[in-house]
């Protein structure tokens, strides 16, 4: 086919092919993610799963058909799969290490969430965090939940008004008594009305 072609086309033909061949991978990865939404829209209506369920599903393998794209185009353009390895490994080690360092903090997010589904205790009821069973532990109001921390404000032992931000991750090491009703609250819990 080359030699029917004018020569300052030739040149050309080196960038035409593998542009050729990335275009129908994307044309098909399309075509695939298409089809592959309407299956799982079926699949979901016709089974009765949870819409979440069916768009978890969607993005899972959503990501796989790009994850293989970016792969196999990478492959035409010419980047050796030993290569993209070394990259790969490198990038998990550094994302693992990162990963335990961090672990506190994501602990602490994980168990925000808990909070905020399990309900072991909500804004303004009153609390104490056993160390065990025969100490008494932190207690008082709570006044805040943020992605850390629980807020809580003491109300008696001599530390009126000052505050204690218990890591989120401690209601799930300890044992939590609750109160809903300050004036049941033996010690001292005192409410503000």
């Amino acid at each position: 086919m080359k030699e029917h072609l004018p020569a300052w086309t030739h040149e050309w033909l080196q960038y035409g092919a593998p542009a050729l061949k990335i275009l129908l991978t994307l044309l098909v990865a399309w075509l695939l993610r298409l089809i592959a939404r309407r299956l799982l829209r079926r699949v979901g209506e016709h089974y009765t799963l949870p819409p979440e369920m069916v768009m978890g599903a969607r993005r899972v393998f959503t990501f796989v058909v790009y994850f293989t794209v970016l792969l196999v185009v990478l492959q035409i353009i010419g980047v050796q799969a030993s290569v993209l390895w070394t990259a790969f490994t490198g990038f998990a080690a550094v994302g693992a290490v990162a990963f335990f360092a961090a672990w506190s903090v994501l602990s602490n997010i994980f168990c925000t969430l808990l909070i905020f589904t399990t309900r072991p205790f909500r804004l303004h009821d009153y609390i104490e965090v056993l160390e065990n069973g025969e100490k008494p532990g932190l207690k008082g109001r709570v006044i805040d939940v943020n992605l850390i921390y629980t807020t809580l404000q003491e109300n008696s032992g001599g530390h009126e008004g000052t505050v204690l931000q218990i890591p989120n991750n401690m209601f799930f090491q300890r044992t939590v008594r609750r109160w809903r009703d300050p004036s049941q609250a033996p010690g001292g819990i005192q409410g503000d009305g």
